[in-house]
C-alpha cells in the first residue's frame, strides 16, 4: 500500500461527484457495455438467513486506463424506519498498471449517485422528448436522488411523490419543491403518483408491486431500481405485458436477479432475446421506443461497471483538485 492512496469519505465523494458528473460517468459505463469494451464479471447477491438484509459484491473494469474496482456492501431494508440509507458499501479501486491500491471510498454515496444517474440516462434515452412530469414511488435517499438526476436531463414541470408513510412523503415533496423549484406534491396512493404521467421511477425495496400496468398512460417510461433480486417486484406482470420494450442494464444479470424479469421469463411472457440492453440503446445497436405511445419498462439491478465508472470519475476529480493546489 502506497502513501498516495486516496481515502474518500461520503462527504468528499458527494463533493467531487456532482449530478452532472455522475450522469456522464453512467453514460460512459453503459456505452462501454454496449461497445463490448468493459470487463464485467458476474456479481454476488446473497440474502441473509438471519434477517432481510442482502450482502453483495461487485467487480468491474471500465477501460485500460482505469483499474479494477470492487464494491462490497449490504442492503438493509430495516434502515428506512431509522431514517438511514438502506445501502452501505465500501469501494476499492486498483491502479490500472501496477494493481496497487489507488483509492478507498464510501460506496454508499457512490451507489446513490450512480444509481440515480443511470436512471436519468435511461429515461433520457427511453422517455419521449417532451416528457416533463415525474411520478416518484419512494421518499428516501434514492428517490430524492432520482428526482434530482431526472431534473438534469428533462425540464421538469411537476413531480408527484408517494410512499407508505404520509409524513415522509410530505417531507420529501417539500424538500424537492425547494431544491428543484418544481411543483411537487405528495399524493395519497401509488396509483395517483403514476396515473397519466410520462415518466415513473420506482425507488423502493418492495417485494410486492407498487406500480401496476393498468395505471400506465400510453407513452410512459417506467424505471424500477428496487427489483434487484428475485424476491423483489416493484412492478406487476401487466407492466411487463404492456411494455413495447423491456430494457435492462444487462440481460444476463437481469435474467438471474430482477424479480419481474425472472417471473416473466418463467411464465413465458418474455424470452431472453427480448431483453434489450441499455448500452445497446445508447450505442444504436438496439432500439426500444418505436412509437410515441409505446410503454417502455427499464429494470435496473445495478452493475459493477456503474461503480467502476463513478469511482474513477471521483478519483479523477480528486487528483485534478490536488494538482491545482
Amino acid at each position: 500500500m502506497t502513501d498516495d492512496v486516496l481515502y474518500l469519505s461520503r462527504d468528499r465523494v458527494t463533493e467531487l461527484l456532482d449530478t452532472d458528473a455522475a450522469i456522464a460517468s453512467q453514460r460512459a459505463a453503459f456505452t462501454a457495455l454496449g461497445d463490448g469494451t468493459a470487463e464485467l464479471p458476474g456479481k454476488i447477491m446473497h440474502p441473509s438467513r438471519f434477517d432481510d438484509s442482502v450482502v453483495f459484491a461487485y467487480l468491474a473494469r471500465l477501460s485500460a486506463d482505469t483499474g479494477a474496482v470492487a464494491k462490497f456492501g449490504s442492503v438493509n431494508p430495516a434502515n428506512t424506519a431509522a431514517g438511514l440509507p438502506t445501502v452501505h458499501a465500501v469501494i476499492n479501486a486498483l491502479d490500472p498498471v501496477t494493481g496497487q491500491l489507488a483509492a478507498v471510498m464510501d460506496g454508499t454515496a457512490v451507489t446513490t449517485l450512480r444509481t440515480a444517474a443511470a436512471s436519468a440516462v435511461a429515461l433520457d434515452a427511453l422517455a419521449t422528448a417532451d416528457s416533463a412530469e415525474l411520478g416518484l414511488l419512494g421518499s428516501g435517499t434514492q428517490a430524492l436522488a432520482h428526482a434530482r438526476a431526472v431534473a438534469r436531463v428533462r425540464d421538469l414541470r411537476s413531480v408527484r411523490v408517494w410512499s407508505p408513510n404520509p409524513a415522509r412523503r410530505a417531507r420529501a415533496a417539500r424538500r424537492l419543491a425547494t431544491e428543484l423549484g418544481v411543483a411537487t406534491r405528495a399524493v395519497d396512493t401509488a396509483e395517483e403518483a403514476v396515473a397519466g404521467l410520462p415518466m415513473v421511477a420506482a425507488c423502493t425495496l418492495s417485494s410486492t408491486p407498487v406500480v401496476r400496468g393498468a395505471w400506465l398512460a400510453p407513452g410512459c417510461a417506467v424505471v424500477s431500481v428496487g427489483s434487484f433480486e428475485p424476491t423483489r417486484r416493484e412492478v406487476d406482470t401487466d407492466v411487463v405485458r404492456r411494455a413495447a420494450a423491456v430494457v435492462v442494464d444487462d440481460p444476463e444479470t437481469a435474467a438471474e436477479h430482477a424479480g419481474p424479469i425472472v417471473d416473466a421469463l418463467r411464465e413465458g411472457l418474455l424470452a431472453r432475446a427480448d431483453l434489450i440492453p441499455l448500452g445497446g440503446v445508447l450505442t444504436g445497436s438496439h432500439s426500444a421506443r418505436t412509437h410515441p405511445d409505446d410503454i417502455v419498462f427499464y429494470n435496473s439491478v445495478g452493475l459493477g461497471i456503474q461503480d467502476a465508472a463513478a469511482a474513477w470519475a471521483v478519483i479523477a476529480a480528486a487528483r485534478a483538485r490536488e494538482a491545482r493546489r
